[in-house]
This record gives C-alpha cells, structure tokens and sequence, in this order.
C-alpha cells in the first residue's frame, strides 16, 4: 500500500491532524495530553487525550481523584478519539504479519515524525499554549522509549509534571 516511508508519514500525519482537529473543535476547554498510542508490538496507533475539563468531570463519574486518572490514555473519554481517521493506516500495519525490529523502530519514528510535523504546522498552539500541553508517542505497557520521545517531543514546561507524576519508575 506505501511505496515509500514518507508517503507512510504523511499519511499518519493527516490522520493525526483530522483527528485532532476535530477534538480541538469539540472541546473548546484546555488540553493537557495528547497522544498517539501504539502496542510493543507497534500496530496502528491512535488517539487519546485529556482536556482539564474532561479529568474533572470523569474523576467525578468515576469518584476518584482526578491524580489517579490525570495521564491515563485508557481512562479518557477521548480514548481512541476520530478511530476513523486512522482505518486506512489499520489496513497498512495489519497487513505486516511478520514485525522485525527495524520495522518496529520505522512504525514508531514515523509516528514520532507525524506529531513533530504538527507541532511545526501550530496545530498544538505557539509559545504559552504549546507549553501546556505534553505531547507523545506512548508504548503500551510503557517502556523506557516512552521518555526518550517525550524529551524530544515536548519543551521543559510541557514535561515536567508529566515526568514528575507519570513516567515509570526506572525508565
């Protein structure tokens, strides 16, 4: 189906950028988290995210103190968020039936690539409001690789609660 990585990279990109559009313009409150997360094994990712809006008002569904869901992908209501955006590249990484660690490492750089292209083209905000918001590419379970791309991801701001609340001991 991708003759090429890049044609690959660009298709995660829009498939990204539809469906965080389409997020942004449903919830007008603050986001904190936005992700794209993928298996050990690297199939399709897709999206999860977190408004301030959202924690509260699932912490209170779900009577629970909104720090024991606050970085959750599972736990959002925007849990695979715009699924449909994503089918076509479902298809692609369905169709490997053999993954190599090469093709592992392309599937998640791409990944990686995809959401840098949209923090250049804005889409997460400038200055103060890209700060506020940590941005990834999340391994499930959570492996060390987790961290590596949330540095090169997000500036200080952004990473640092996420690093203090967040990431997994001794990775």
């Amino acid at each position: 189906m991708y003759s090429s990585d890049k044609k690959l990279e660009i298709e995660i990109t829009t498939a990204c950028r539809n469906a965080i559009s389409e997020l942004f313009s449903k919830d007008s409150s603050q986001f904190y988290y936005c992700c794209l997360v993928t298996t050990g094994q690297a199939h399709a990712p897709f999206l999860s995210a977190w408004s301030q809006d959202a924690l509260k008002s699932t912490a209170e569904l779900e009577k629970c103190h909104p720090s024991e869901i606050k970085w959750s992908y599972a736990d959002s209501p925007y849990c695979d968020f715009g699924a449909e955006h994503f089918d076509k590249l479902k298809q692609h990484f369905e169709n490997k039936t053999l993954l190599t660690e090469h093709e592992f490492d392309k599937r998640i750089n791409l990944m990686e690539k995809a959401l840098a292209n949209l923090i250049d083209e804005g889409l997460f905000g400038s200055a103060a409001d890209r700060d506020n918001i940590y941005i990834n590419v999340e391994v499930m379970p959570p492996d060390y690789s987790n961290v590596e791309r949330a540095k090169r991801l997000n500036s200080s701001f952004a990473l640092r609660n996420w690093l203090e609340e967040a990431a997994e001991d001794g990775i």
